[in-house]
């Protein structure tokens, strides 16, 4: 494991008018504040990534669907620099993925259809706190 990342299963109530998923609560130790909510969607097969936020801790949650994360970390003096953690998400392998700031992330859609994603970010979306570079230029075998 990626020093800083943390896979925390999650529970699913039943209920035949419709489920219950749950996601974060503030006294877990994942919850690093809160700045925003978002939706992000990925077609199967397609990709979106590289990204790395400088001061966002990320929780991804897959309530539909199936996506593939890849965790990157090229951190100076991390004791986990250049390892990759790569997890599948989804209703089969329902948890949540935390993921401290300036670690790389890219994620695939692999299930059917379209694959959505909750990031409960520790701050508002601020563009200027990440960096992006392209799938190529982080040497992984998708």
């Amino acid at each position: 494991m990626i020093d800083g990342v943390a896979i925390q299963e999650l529970k699913i109530l039943e209920n035949p008018k419709g489920n219950i998923y749950h996601a974060l609560k503030a006294t877990e130790g994942a919850f690093a504040g809160f700045g925003e909510a978002y939706f992000s969607s990925v077609n199967c097969g397609m990709t979106k990534g590289w990204k790395s936020h400088q001061r966002m801790v990320l929780n991804l949650i897959v309530p539909v669907g199936n996506i593939r994360f890849v965790i990157f970390d090229d951190r100076e003096g991390s004791i986990t620099k250049n390892q990759f953690v790569d997890i599948i998400l989804g209703s089969r392998n329902y948890r949540r993925l935390t993921v401290p700031p300036k670690v790389w992330v890219a994620f695939q859609g692999v299930g059917e259809g379209e694959n959505l994603l909750l990031n409960l970010a520790s701050i508002a979306h601020d563009p200027s706190e990440a960096k992006v570079c392209a799938l190529a230029d982080i040497d992984f075998p998708w």
